[in-house]
């Protein structure tokens, strides 16, 4: 029996000021699972996670966590709500890990910010779900980019929010490392209990390792639906027509065209 979605997002058209890119989106989140949100470049994924998560306002539509529209909530709450994670360092001067990864707890600490013994467990937990235990005193500055990445999630994951976003979290990472960041967010979503969903290009790992796929056109309706449905549909093929990428059904791999 399938559970109540955490997030709802109905008839949603985004953009920036009246231009949409998109139009009527309608697709659900649910608990414990990780979904990739794929489409060519320039189709709006960075436009849609950011709307989804109250940074861009909606053209049109809504979106809902547990029933409640997050147009109606304070920043507060939607920060404790929907945490995101976007492509790129942020402007961190010579913070050290530990002390970035608390920025997470804000939402919910009192006007000075001052972490009481449940942040610090908090900032505890999302260090070691991430694997960045050992970095906790080393300057983001200094940390290589698969760092960088670990340590942004884990400020998400300090955030305490039963909705995750992340914009890209694999680009300019090599193979290891994109491969371990996607199994990472797999395990935080089904361990947390967390609706995780991620921008991607790499479609090999979505299909391999996420367990819905949400696939954004231009010329018709957006897809949602499991790996093995998005390839025996065809409705993958059909995303990404005139690319030269080729997908075989059977194996369910893709292959580019000389």
């Amino acid at each position: 029996m399938r559970t109540e979605p955490t997030l709802r997002v109905e008839r949603l058209s985004i953009g920036h000021g009246r231009n949409a890119v998109l139009r009527d989106i309608s697709f659900e989140l649910d608990p414990g699972e990780l979904t990739a949100m794929l489409g060519v470049n320039g189709i709006g994924k960075s436009t849609l996670l950011k709307t989804v998560a109250g940074l861009l306002p909606a053209l049109a539509g809504e979106v809902r966590l547990t029933g409640e529209a997050l147009s109606a909530m304070s920043a507060t709450q939607r920060s404790r709500a929907v945490s995101i994670v976007l492509t790129g360092r942020p402007p961190t001067g010579m913070l050290d890990v530990e002390t970035l990864v608390s920025l997470g707890r804000q939402p919910w600490t009192g006007r000075w910010g001052s972490l009481a013994a449940a942040d610090q467990a908090h900032v505890e937990r999302a260090l070691k779900l991430t694997g960045a235990e050992h970095l906790r005193g080393k300057s983001l500055g200094t940390c290589s980019d698969g760092e960088c990445q670990k340590v942004l999630i884990a400020r998400a994951l300090a955030q305490s929010t039963p909705v995750l976003l992340l914009d890209e979290p694999t680009a300019f990472l090599d193979l290891p490392n994109r491969v371990s960041t996607v199994r990472m967010l797999r395990r935080i979503a089904v361990e947390e209990g967390k609706a995780v969903l991620f921008s991607t290009h790499d479609l090999q790992l979505a299909l391999d390792l996420c367990d819905r796929i949400l696939l954004l056109r231009r010329d018709g309706p957006i897809w949602q639906g499991t790996p093995v449905e998005a390839l025996a549909s065809g409705e993958l093929a059909s995303a990404f027509a005139g690319t030269g990428i080729r997908f075989d059904q059977a194996s369910g791999t893709h292959r580019f065209d000389r």
